[in-house]
């Protein structure tokens, strides 16, 4: 029969899948009206029939995430997202996070992004505007699929974000008409995305994935309308702004990586980060390429080529992180909502569309009869684009691993150390690169002149050996002839670049982007090539144990210290001290003092306190540590609880409860009137019997027999108290009562009385001494990893500074 279930909101999750729906139609609407609107352009019909349908896209997108942040930030917990995803506890800005940690809320951000995108080439894409707009709406359509959670002849399509928890599961407690009384709360956010990043890193991400389309878009409208030349030019800001993006989103995700995670680094080659740097590589190519292609004429099959399949990848890149293809491979990636099938078709339409344009058009593509010459920049770029497509080719062949044992029934394993397994592949493919960063920007389009190009090049380089020898000695690199071939690679990169940007600053100002984006390279390379190479564990644990029962199994004793609260230790240069720690649940914060001693005065000539917390969180495995860093200008002290003492609320309580399970076992005497008794913090004096004792709430009867033991209690700081236990016999049957005496930890019982022996028997128990907290840490320290985060940040001005020029000759054509 049917249930009336009690206190429901239901409106707010029909809107947002009345949204869902209107937004894959309208999406389909506006694909299919400006793929008509291309074909017949004398029609303007169609182009405002698509117009139409866009903007009812745009709302219905804006309608499904305010819907779904309603029910997350006002935890309506009927509804299995908001369950699975928040609590009430989180703040406001992890509520923001919880909204993206599902798969339905990241689709829905990509949703947003194209659209918002397609705002932008409604107004500006002018004569381009109905074939590129045709792709992305074919995308929109495509993501809002993914949305809407219905079942077409027996195969479920997307996974709405708007499912009531009692469809989603079949739990008993939905048989009660008022089970929303028993969901007091929801699953809560992941312990690992509870961090500030998480709220900008996946938005920036996924708008870098989103901007993917817009390349990938003018490149299908070329071939489709055969105008091969123009969408190059037309295309070049947008895969610029992709790239822009991708990239600040992926060092975002190093900063969230080092920041919060507990690898101790801030990239670990998973999966999921492979799935996103690919991508943003091939386009990085493809801009290259492009930019060669349109000052000397070669390479456009090349540059045509990488523009799409970076699109291509991106979805690819989708499939792997939300199929559940990857399994236990990474440990960021989505959980299988059953898209499985959904996901491939993705990725065969807009692969299909690639080849099929690309196969269709290659004998009609423009071709320059004539060789690149070795001394042009077009040859040396299309070079580097090569490179940089063999580096990915490596990196799609590890992370698909998994695919390929799904598909084929193989049995392959990842890499055991996979962060060994690709830096020894990828170092040399990065020396290359930045090696042609460098030279490269001596050379002219079409034809150098080679005496010039050799004077430039050639005292850049002798630059940059100086450099490298400086770099080497300090940071101590010298020990590895590749660390020293990355780092001269790299300083050379900045060198020749730096020149460059000092010619631009006298006027040559069109090179100011590229030269500020390979110098940033250069600085990320240099700070990831010696923080990863040189960083060292400064817990260093001589014993090689820790007295913590299974921590070998998880962790390196000899990389973790042992530390009890309220004692210090020396730890190198620190002596560090464990003072305590607070709660904000479900986090634990644990304060650790680092001192710097002067040794000749012993005075403390420097202080900080670092407040590494984490939680215990059975879903996860037990403890999971969030870290603390301590930022200096050339390195970094970073701080992770590895294990710690369990706070008497975590405690599982088993057994049936007696009401003595906080007490040692007792202390028995046989005492009279007048003696002295000791205990731990003091003594206590049976002062007395008190035959008229009365028990608070049990009446006395005629035959009861109640007597009360008079004690005072003498602590050893001066206080004193008084207790009455009470020994009561009530028709032949003997009962006690006990007494408390809460500031001592005493629980006191009159438990016999002893005629023969003229004898009273008192049974002291006392509360055992708390135990000591304590936790076990890492601390590692990360030489000059600040090149590496201002290497992201200048990469990223230069590639804005490159935008504002493509988009300026674009005005001026």
């Amino acid at each position: 029969m049917d249930i009336t279930y009690v206190g429901e909101s239901l409106l707010p999750g029909k809107i947002g899948q009345f949204f869902v729906i209107l937004s894959f139609g309208s999406a389909l609407l506006s694909c299919i009206s400006y793929y008509f609107a291309s074909k017949h352009q004398e029609e303007r019909s169609w182009l405002k029939i698509a117009r139409i349908a866009f903007w009812l896209n745009v709302v219905s997108v804006v309608g499904i995430g305010s819907c779904l942040f309603y029910i997350i930030y006002n935890h309506l917990f009927e509804y299995y997202y908001a369950w699975d995803h928040s609590s009430k506890s989180l703040p406001t800005h992890f509520i923001i996070s919880s909204f993206w940690e599902g798969q339905e809320g990241s689709f829905w951000l990509w949703m947003f992004w194209q659209g918002l995108l397609g705002v932008v080439l409604v107004f500006r894409a002018k004569s381009w505007e109905s074939p590129v707009m045709a792709v992305v709406m074919l995308c929109q359509a495509v993501l809002g699929s993914m949305l809407i959670g219905v079942e077409i002849l027996g195969e479920r399509v997307g996974s709405s974000p708007f499912i009531l928890f009692r469809d989603a599961l079949d739990l008993p407690i939905f048989s009660d008409p008022n089970y929303l009384a028993m969901i007091t709360d929801g699953s809560g956010l992941n312990a690992l995305l509870q961090n500030y990043w998480m709220v900008i890193h996946p938005p920036t991400l996924f708008l870098g994935f989103a901007a993917m389309i817009v390349p990938f878009a003018y490149a299908v409208a070329g071939l489709w309308q055969r105008r091969y030349k123009e969408w190059i030019s037309a295309s070049i800001p947008w895969a610029l702004f992709a790239v822009m993006t991708l990239g600040a989103g992926i060092i975002m995700g190093s900063f969230w990586a080092y920041e919060a995670l507990n690898f101790g680094g801030f990239w670990a080659w998973d999966p999921v980060e492979n799935a996103s740097i690919i991508p943003w590589f091939t386009l990085i190519a493809a801009v290259h390429v492009m930019i060669a292609f349109k000052n000397s004429g070669h390479s456009y099959f090349t540059a045509t080529f990488l523009a799409l399949v970076s699109f291509v990848l991106v979805i690819y890149a989708s499939f792997l992180t939300r199929s559940g293809v990857l399994g236990e491979t990474s440990v960021h990636s989505f959980t299988d909502l059953g898209l499985y099938w959904q996901l491939v078709a993705f990725n065969v339409i807009f692969l299909g569309i690639m080849v099929y344009l690309l196969v269709k058009r290659k004998k009609e593509m423009p071709s320059s009869k004539k060789e690149e010459d070795i001394y042009s920049r077009e040859f040396w770029l299309f070079v580097g684009a090569l490179v940089l497509t063999v580096a990915c080719l490596q990196i799609i062949a590890s992370t698909s691993i998994p695919v390929f044992n799904a598909v084929f029934g193989t049995k392959v394993a990842p890499p055991i150390d996979p962060i060994q397994h690709y830096n020894k592949w990828q170092a040399g493919f990065a020396v290359v690169v930045a090696l042609l960063s460098a030279f490269t920007q001596f050379m002219k389009y079409k034809r150098t002149d080679v005496r010039k190009f050799y004077t430039a090049a050639i005292a850049s380089l002798v630059v940059a050996m100086v450099v490298t020898a400086i770099v080497v000695y300090v940071t101590k690199v010298y020990t590895n002839f590749m660390y020293i071939l990355l780092v001269f690679a790299a300083a050379y990169t900045v060198v020749a670049n730096g020149k460059i940007l000092g010619d631009a600053i006298k006027g040559k100002w069109k090179l100011t982007g590229s030269a500020v984006a390979h110098i940033g390279f250069g600085l990320l390379l240099i700070g990831g090539l010696v923080a990863a190479a040189t960083n060292e564990v400064i817990s260093v644990n001589s014993s090689n144990h820790i007295a913590v029962a299974g921590f070998d199994q998880v962790e390196k004793p000899g990389d973790n210290l042992f530390l009890t609260e309220g004692e210090p230790m020396q730890m190198g240069a620190y002596r560090i001290t464990y003072v305590g720690d607070s709660v904000a649940p479900p986090n634990v914060y644990y304060k650790i003092n680092y001192e710097k001693i002067d040794d000749e005065t012993g005075r403390v000539i420097e202080s900080f306190q670092l407040r590494p917390f984490a939680q215990n969180n059975p879903q996860m495995g037990g403890l999971i540590g969030t870290p603390a860093t301590k930022h200096y200008l050339t390195h970094d002290i970073y701080t992770l609880i590895t294990a710690a003492m369990s706070e008497p609320h975590q405690q599982a309580q088993q057994g049936e409860q007696t009401g003595f399970e906080d007490y040692d076992e007792p202390a028995v005497y046989e005492t009279n009137i007048g003696d002295t008794l000791r205990y731990r913090n003091g003594y206590i004096v049976v002062e007395g019997i008190n035959r008229d004792a009365v028990v608070q709430n049990i009446p006395r009867k005629d035959d009861d027999i109640i007597v009360g033991l008079k004690l005072r209690i003498h602590a050893a700081t001066g206080e004193t108290y008084e207790a009455e236990p009470v020994f009561l016999i009530r028709g032949g049957t003997t009962f006690d009562l006990f007494k408390d005496v809460e500031e001592q930890g005493l629980r006191l019982r009159f438990s016999n009385i002893m005629p023969q022996k003229d004898k009273l028997e008192l049974m002291v128990y006392q509360k055992p001494l708390p135990e000591k907290k304590w936790i076990v840490f890492k601390a590692i320290k990360f030489p000059y990893i600040n090149f590496f985060w201002c290497g992201a940040i200048v990469m990223t001005i230069g590639f804005l500074l490159s935008i504002f020029r493509r988009n300026k000759e674009m005005k001026s054509v």
